[in-house]
């Protein structure tokens, strides 16, 4: 069975604890055979990849530029997109689920389109939700209390069967 791809997604700039959740986070994706996906960069991103490399996983980062040196080292995998922004896209719909950990615009807009697009999100310490109906109930944003909490209902909530 092929193994479930989980995204992390959060600001660059994340505080102490954002930045241990999201290790906690990209750790146990990884203990429960999950590719970790991420913007490639660093803060709740590199930190994701940092735990799912510990535990012997593997985290692709995509990239906003062009150059493959910029992003995280602790990812497996660093893909230079050439795409700004718009990577946010590419980063939700290469993933069965969405862990968002803490909030800037950034993420806002990456569970914006998983919302849009099908793609079960789940909010970690992050910006309040908000109230709109989600095109599809099934991928309207929920809370998570830990990071425990988090990766169990994104792995209960993942949109492929694997």
């Amino acid at each position: 069975m092929a193994p479930r791809y989980v995204a992390a997604v959060g600001p660059s700039a994340a505080s102490a604890s954002e930045l241990e959740h999201a290790r906690a986070v990209g750790r146990l994706l990884a203990e429960a055979g999950c590719v970790v996906v991420t913007g490639g960069g660093d803060g709740v991103m590199g930190a994701a990849a940092t735990g799912a490399t510990a535990a012997g996983g593997t985290a692709v980062g995509l990239l906003p530029g062009l150059d493959r040196e910029a992003g995280h080292p602790a990812h497996t995998v660093l893909v230079a997109t050439g795409l700004g922004e718009l990577r946010n896209g590419l980063v939700v719909r290469a993933a069965d689920a969405v862990i968002a950990v803490g909030g800037s615009w950034g993420t806002a807009s990456e569970i914006a389109l998983a919302v849009r697009t099908g793609v079960p999100v789940v909010v970690l310490a992050g910006w309040p939700l908000p109230g709109a109906p989600a095109p599809d109930p099934a991928a309207a944003p929920v809370a998570a209390t830990t990071p425990e909490d988090a990766v169990a209902q994104a792995l209960d909530r993942a949109r492929r069967s694997g």
